[in-house]
C-alpha cells in the first residue's frame, strides 16, 4: 500500500487576511492548551481530595523542576518551529520534512541521556527547594517517574509544534484532545490507588499512546508534514546545529526561567506556613494562572508560525501586523480570566480541594495579584512569539533572565534582607507576590521595545538542499 500524497501548505497564511490567518492557528491551539491545562486541574483537584493539600504541592514542586530539564529539550522544537515556518512560507516541503524527522532523532537522543540523570538527581533536588519531609514523600514517586519516561509527552510536543508551525493547528487539536481524555480516564484509575504516583503514571501512559499515533501519521503522508518512503533516515548533522542554533537560546532561556521558578520556591519555603504557601502557588500560579498562559502559549505559537511564514514569503510586513493581532486576542482572554480571579477565588482554589483556611487565605490574595499580571504576561508572550518566529531566539533569553529571574529574585532577596534588618522574621507571601507581578510588567516593556526595532527581518534561515532522492 502506498502513502498518501502529502498535503500542500496552507497559502492564506501568507497571502490572505491577517486577521484570519492568526485566528486560523490560534483558536485551535488556544482550545487545546486549556483542554491540555484540565490535566493539571484533574491531577491536582484528585490528589487534593485523596491525599491532601501536600500531595498539591508535591505535584507543584515537583513539576518546576522537571520543566527545567524538559524546557531545554523542548528547546530543539523552538529552532524546528523557526525552520519550518520559514520553509513552509518559501514552499519548500523537501526542508520541512527533513528538519522534523532531524527534531525527533534528536529528541531520542536526548532524552535517553536526561532521563537516567534526573532520576538520580531527584532527591538533592527536592531538598534544594526547601520541600518539606511530606512534600518530599509525594514528590519523589512523582519526580522520578516524569523524569524516567517522559519521552511520550514530549514527542507530542514536537509533532504538534511542527503541524502547527507549517500551517495545521487542527490536528494537533484533535490528539491533544485525546492525551487529555486518556490522561484523565488513567487519572480516575490510578490517584485513587497510587496517589500522585498515579497521577505520574497517567500523564506517562497518556504521552506514549498519543506519541505512537502521531509517528504513524507522520509515516502515512496524510499530513502537511510527512516523513516518505526516500527520506533519508540517518542523523543530518547540518540541520541538527540549525536547531541548536536557532532553539538552544531559548532553552538558555527556558532553564534560566525554571531555575528562576526553583529559586522562587524556596523563597516561598522560608514564610511562615511554607506547605500552605507552596500548595497556593502551585493551584494559583501553576494552575488557575494557566488559563491565561496556556492560552498566551497559544497566541505566541500562533504569532511565531504566522510571522515565520511571512518573512519566509519575503512579507515582513504582515509579520508585525500578525503579532499585534494576536496580542490583543490575548488581553482580552487576560481581562475575563482576571475578573474571575478578582470575583471568585474561594470557589476556584476550592475546586483543587484547597479548604485550610490560611492555604485560602494566600491563595485568594496571589489571585488578586495574578489577575493584574495576566495583563503583561499575554502580551509579552505574543510579541515573544514575533521575535522567536522570525529566528530571533536570543534576545527573549535576554529579557527572560532580566525580567524573570534577575528582577524577582533580586527583589526577594533585597526585601528579606531588609525585613530581617528591622528585626522582622523575613519574607511575607505579599512581597513575592509583588515580585513576580514586576517581574512580568519588565517582560512586557522589554519584548515590545526589541520586536519594534524589526532587526527580526534581517536574520538570515536556511539549510543545505539536497536531491529528492538519495
Amino acid at each position: 500500500m502506498t502513502a498518501a500524497p502529502q498535503r500542500g501548505f496552507d497559502r492564506s497564511l501568507v497571502e490572505g487576511p491577517i486577521a484570519r490567518a492568526v485566528w486560523l492557528l490560534a483558536w485551535p491551539t488556544m482550545l487545546q492548551n486549556v483542554i491540555g491545562g484540565l490535566q493539571g486541574v484533574v491531577d491536582h483537584a484528585m490528589v487534593g481530595h485523596f491525599v491532601g493539600y501536600t500531595a498539591n504541592a508535591a505535584i507543584g514542586v515537583s513539576l518546576q523542576i522537571f520543566l527545567v530539564v524538559i524546557v531545554f529539550i523542548a528547546s530543539l522544537y523552538s529552532g524546528m518551529g523557526v525552520l519550518v515556518a520559514r520553509f513552509a512560507g518559501a514552499g519548500d516541503v523537501d526542508k520541512v520534512n527533513r528538519t522534523v524527522y532531524q527534531a525527533f532523532l534528536a529528541s531520542l537522543g536526548m532524552s535517553a541521556i536526561f532521563a537516567p540523570l534526573g532520576y538520580v538527581l531527584a532527591p538533592p533536588l527536592l531538598t534544594l527547594v526547601n520541600a518539606t519531609p511530606e512534600v518530599r514523600a509525594e514528590a519523589l514517586p512523582y519526580l522520578r517517574l516524569m523524569f524516567g519516561a517522559s519521552i511520550g509527552m514530549l514527542l507530542f510536543f514536537m509533532f504538534g509544534g511542527a503541524l502547527r508551525s507549517a500551517g495545521d493547528a487542527r490536528t494537533p487539536l484533535r490528539l491533544g484532545v485525546l492525551l487529555t481524555v486518556l490522561n484523565i480516564g488513567f487519572n480516575l484509575l490510578l490517584i485513587p490507588r497510587l496517589g500522585t504516583a498515579g497521577a505520574a503514571l497517567g500523564t506517562v501512559f497518556a504521552g506514549a499512546i498519543v506519541s505512537g499515533i502521531a509517528i504513524s501519521l507522520m509515516f502515512s503522508g496524510r499530513l502537511v508534514v510527512s516523513w516518505p518512503k526516500g527520506l533519508d533516515k540517518r542523523p543530518d548533522w547540518d540541520i541538527i546545529r540549525q536547531l541548536f542554533r536557532f532553539g538552544l537560546p531559548t532553552g538558555v532561556q527556558g532553564i534560566a526561567m525554571n531555575i528562576g521558578g526553583v529559586l522562587m520556591l524556596r523563597f516561598i519555603g522560608s514564610v511562615q506556613y511554607s506547605a500552605e504557601a507552596q500548595a497556593a502557588y502551585a493551584v494559583g500560579y501553576t494552575e488557575l494562572f494557566s488559563l491565561i498562559t496556556w492560552t498566551s502559549v497559544g497566541l505566541m505559537g500562533a504569532a511565531a508560525a504566522v510571522a515565520g511564514q511571512n518573512l519566509g514569503a519575503g512579507r515582513p510586513d504582515r509579520s508585525i501586523r500578525a503579532v499585534h493581532r494576536a496580542a490583543g486576542i490575548g488581553l482580552g482572554v487576560a481581562v475575563v480570566v482576571g475578573t474571575l480571579f478578582l470575583a471568585m477565588p474561594g470557589r476556584l482554589l476550592a475546586l483543587f480541594g484547597m479548604d485550610d483556611p490560611t492555604a485560602v487565605g494566600i491563595g485568594t490574595t496571589l489571585l488578586t495579584y495574578l489577575s493584574v499580571s495576566g495583563l503583561f504576561i499575554t502580551v509579552a508572550l505574543t510579541y515573544t512569539g514575533g521575535l522567536q518566529g522570525t529566528g530571533d531566539t536570543r534576545s527573549p533569553l535576554y529579557i527572560s533572565i532580566m525580567s524573570q529571574v534577575v528582577v524577582p529574585l533580586g527583589l526577594c532577596a533585597g526585601w528579606e534582607a531588609m525585613r530581617r534588618g528591622a528585626g522582622e522574621p523575613g519574607l511575607r507571601p505579599t512581597d513575592i507576590w509583588t515580585a513576580i507581578l514586576i517581574g512580568h510588567a519588565t517582560r512586557c516593556a522589554l519584548s515590545v521595545l526589541r520586536f519594534r526595532q524589526g532587526r527580526w527581518r534581517d536574520i538570515a534561515v536556511d539549510i543545505p538542499s539536497r536531491p529528492p532522492s538519495s
